[in-house]
């Protein structure tokens, strides 16, 4: 069975409906319901499969006129051959010894298949993950028709990796298909790098990340379990045990099953683990995202600083949409380490929960409902009708993460609606006390 025949009938069984519950209330302790979740950052987007939410009007007299955003690349294949090699050269070692199991055997078929299709593609987006950022595109001419009108300038920049400026380029060209009349500038420089991906020169926040990761490996190794899966794939568990390296083996296999998810023609590897198998190597994934990027103790709370230039940036393009007499729209394109930091800085849906003990965060902090494959943050503007001339005080935003509104930790003027004075003066005292609060 493929991944599309799995995943149409998951939807029919209403892992839908669980999905949209879990991640409109990151507050419910909502437990993994679906197994694709487990994938992390694998996560396909999980628009429109698992349900478009349903948006709330603007405040009487107020119309859209602004956006800022800061979307992942879409679905892509896993990043170096290794990926796909490693787990192969570990069946094919068990089969020379005459270790695998007839379900094992049909395992080394299918990933070898994978690895041979991989060639020249590691790291490239697939044609999944250009058809989110379509979809992506399309529905925010929907959801926002008052901006892309003929004459809105909308200025696009990403990363210099392939797979992001593809995602860009598939956005852009259907915004284009759909008004042809968008003055449209595209960019991808390294000039750009440290606003579009400043994570990678922070060694500070990296050196904080790096003390953590034997706290947040020694909760994994305490919650992993195997067994099932090498029973399974292999005939002698002291094999692999002894030969092979278990947690390498189940890693690797892990890592391809989850991204089939991705692919339109991959077959599905799930019978190959249970849901507690899942489940707990999710868990150990969360707290090592959480270490990596989270707002803990653990890290001084330093790390998810690292996005400090980035937020300064949609800042300062905001002000200039404010007294800007042209419609317009800021869209940046870039990765999940990035996505997930920003999320936390901006205090999105109360990702920015500290805590020091692992065992609190399947209740607080999911990672797979933050940076799904296409995760997106879109800032919505809002002004009054018919008024060119605005203060920060007259402009209302909302805030959509995948899609979906958030919270932000502020008091909100009307449902998901804040006043953009309040939110701007959030973040940029946030930023102006950076240098008083950390050393570099």
């Amino acid at each position: 069975m493929t991944f599309l025949s799995r995943f149409a009938n998951t939807v029919l069984m209403g892992f839908a409906l669980c999905f949209s519950a879990a991640a409109s209330t990151p507050e419910s302790g909502q437990k993994l319901v679906d197994p694709y979740q487990a994938g992390s950052q694998y996560l396909a987007y999980p628009r429109p499969a698992y349900g478009l939410p349903k948006l709330t009007k603007a405040p009487k007299g107020y119309v859209p006129f602004h956006i800022e955003h800061y979307g992942r690349h879409g679905s892509r294949w896993l990043l170096n051959d290794d990926k796909y090699d490693r787990p192969v050269e570990y069946l094919q070692k068990a089969d020379k010894y005459g270790k695998l199991t007839p379900r094992g055997k049909e395992l080394l078929q299918q990933l070898s298949k994978i690895r041979d299709d991989s060639k020249g593609r590691v790291g490239e987006l697939t044609p999944l993950g250009h058809r989110q950022h379509r979809d992506i595109a399309r529905r925010m001419t929907e959801n926002f028709p008052e901006i892309f009108v003929p004459g809105t300038h909308v200025d696009a920049k990403s990363t210099v990796i392939i797979r992001c400026i593809l995602s860009m380029a598939n956005e852009i060209a259907e915004l284009q298909k759909i008004c042809p009349e968008l003055i449209v500038t595209c960019d991808a420089s390294r000039t750009t790098q440290k606003i579009l991906a400043n994570n990678s020169t922070d060694t500070v926040a990296k050196k904080l990340s790096r003390e953590a990761e034997p706290l947040s490996d020694a909760y994994a190794e305490k919650h992993r379990d195997m067994s099932s899966f090498v029973s399974k794939v292999f005939n002698d568990p002291q094999f692999v045990a002894d030969s092979l390296n278990t947690y390498k083996v189940f890693k690797g296999v892990f890592d391809i099953a989850v991204n089939t998810q991705s692919h339109d023609d991959q077959p599905d590897l799930y019978d190959l683990f249970t849901p507690e198998e899942l489940h707990n190597e999710w868990l150990g994934r969360n707290a090592d995202w959480y270490t990596t990027a989270g707002n803990t103790s653990l890290t001084k709370n330093r790390v998810p600083y690292n996005q400090r230039v980035l937020l300064r940036n949609i800042i300062e393009s905001a002000d200039t949409a404010m007294v800007s007499p042209r419609l317009c729209a800021n869209l940046r394109f870039g990765h999940e380490s990035i996505v997930l930091p920003l999320t936390i800085l901006m205090g999105i849906n109360n990702s920015a929960f500290d805590t020091t003990n692992f065992d609190d965060l399947e209740a607080n902090w999911r990672n797979y409902e933050i940076f799904p494959m296409g995760s997106n943050i879109q800032i919505i503007f809002y002004r009054p009708k018919k008024k060119a001339a605005l203060t920060p005080d007259e402009v209302l935003v909302k805030v959509l993460l995948n899609e979906e509104e958030a919270t932000l930790p502020l008091t909100p003027v009307d449902g998901p609606y804040y006043k953009w004075s309040d939110v701007r003066k959030l973040y940029a005292d946030k930023l102006d006390s950076f240098s008083t609060k950390f050393s570099e």
